[in-house]
């Protein structure tokens, strides 16, 4: 069994341990434990990578990973974080989500492999049946008001003038049992998450504690913040979501071709499971020649095709669309390409229809009026003009305007 607790470290995926040599002691032999989702899309997006890098590590190191989907606490809302009460979901609702999200999570863990097999579980499962009064009296009583105020989540929102619902309160109750319940149902023995999530994870070992006198851990990793100080998986255009129908695997691949040489070194430890020799060699030879951007490459190789699971012509086709759109300006890779290839390459980016000026282009419409007048992808006449002699470069023409419009080519 390898080191799970030293694999994490090295890799800079550690933030807050509670009973951190316990834990070590623990973890000499197999332990499940797990980490909740929020199904409150239809999609995980990239932010969510680093919890389940957590479970494939896990897993790989011998014990047993459990995704919780929080169906019943994301009917609610975690208001860890937020500053104001998150919209509430329907069942319906919630139980599409879960089945999407189950998806995703089939492509990172392993289902099928023995004692230590992952398991998705539903916390609607479990909530379903119980009463309001069974709840109150054995949960509620094992946390008291003062030590639910003394978490920062609740400290932040109150001292920034919002406020909290008792529903939002009762949050921290909920997922405190989820905790519990794992552990007596599934021998969970401890829950991972991000730094966001500490007050509750601790919450859920302290009514353990209290409830049955059992030991119980908890580890968080850290909550990604780009080198910029923007806020990693966030573009533009919104959200780098899992879902090829939300986020296009051209897009996503982008996304992560166009990350700092700074989170590019963060980013290989946490998202990839290369060894740390071969890391370290990578990020050597990185920092010798970095305008090969060796890190951001591998990067985004490995990532999409883990979170897409490329066959080999989607591959070329996806690294042909980066070379057309973003790197080399040139249309030669597009030759053989059929209608479905070459679609999928401009997935994610302005389109225009120009059909219903066949006959206009039959007669010789001038090129300038197409590129002016019928698309507006040049503000003018003169632009146009520019923008053809230019040899339709638009990274050129378009310099310094938004990044949107720079994907766009002759």
């Amino acid at each position: 069994m390898k080191n799970f607790i030293e694999e994490l470290r090295w890799r800079g995926m550690i933030h807050d341990i509670t009973h951190e040599v316990e834990l070590v002691e623990q973890l000499k032999e197999p332990t499940t434990a797990y980490i909740g989702f929020d199904p409150t899309a239809d999609s995980l997006h990239v932010g969510s990578l680093v919890q389940i890098m957590l479970l494939q590590h896990l897993q790989r190191a011998g014990h047993k990973p459990i995704a919780l989907i929080g169906g019943a606490t994301g009917m609610i809302g975690d208001p860890s974080g937020k500053m104001e009460e998150r919209k509430l979901l329907s069942l319906e609702d919630i139980r599409h989500n879960e089945s999407c999200i189950k998806k995703q999570l089939e492509k990172f863990l392993d289902f099928n492999c023995g004692e230590n097999s992952a398991e998705i579980v539903n916390n609607y499962d479990w909530f379903k049946d119980i009463s309001t009064f069974t709840f109150l009296r054995d949960v509620g009583k094992f946390l008291t008001v003062s030590y639910l105020l003394s978490k920062g989540f609740i400290k932040d929102r109150l001292s920034e003038g919002g406020d909290i619902s008792f529903t939002e309160f009762n949050y921290i109750l909920m997922q405190a049992y989820d905790f519990y319940w794992l552990l007596e149902n599934k021998n969970c023995k401890m829950q991972m998450g991000g730094s966001d999530q500490w007050g509750n994870i601790t919450a859920g070992i302290e009514l353990i504690r209290k409830k049955n006198r059992k030991q119980a851990f908890g580890l968080t990793c850290p909550l990604l913040v780009k080198a910029d100080g923007g806020k990693f998986g966030k573009t533009e255009s919104g959200n780098v979501w899992l879902d090829p129908a939300k986020t296009s695997p051209t897009m996503f691949r982008q996304f992560w071709l166009n990350v700092s040489d700074e989170d590019a070194e963060k980013y290989i430890k946490i998202f990839t499971l290369l060894p740390k020799e071969e890391i370290e060699k990578m990020i050597a030879k990185h920092h010798a020649e970095p305008h090969l951007r060796l890190l951001q490459k591998t990067l985004a190789h490995y990532v999409t095709n883990s979170v897409h699971n490329l066959s080999f012509d989607d591959t070329i086709n996806l690294h042909v669309s980066s070379n057309v759109l973003f790197e080399d300006g040139t249309l030669d890779a597009l030759t053989g390409l059929d209608e479905e290839g070459l679609l999928a390459v401009f997935e994610g980016y302005p389109q225009f229809d120009i059909s219903e000026y066949r006959n206009e282009l039959i007669k010789g419409i001038n090129i300038l009026d197409i590129l002016y007048l019928k698309t507006n992808i040049a503000p003018s006449k003169t632009e146009a003009r520019k923008l053809i002699e230019g040899g339709g470069d638009i990274h050129q023409y378009a310099k310094g305007r938004k990044r949107e419009k720079n994907c766009l080519r002759r």
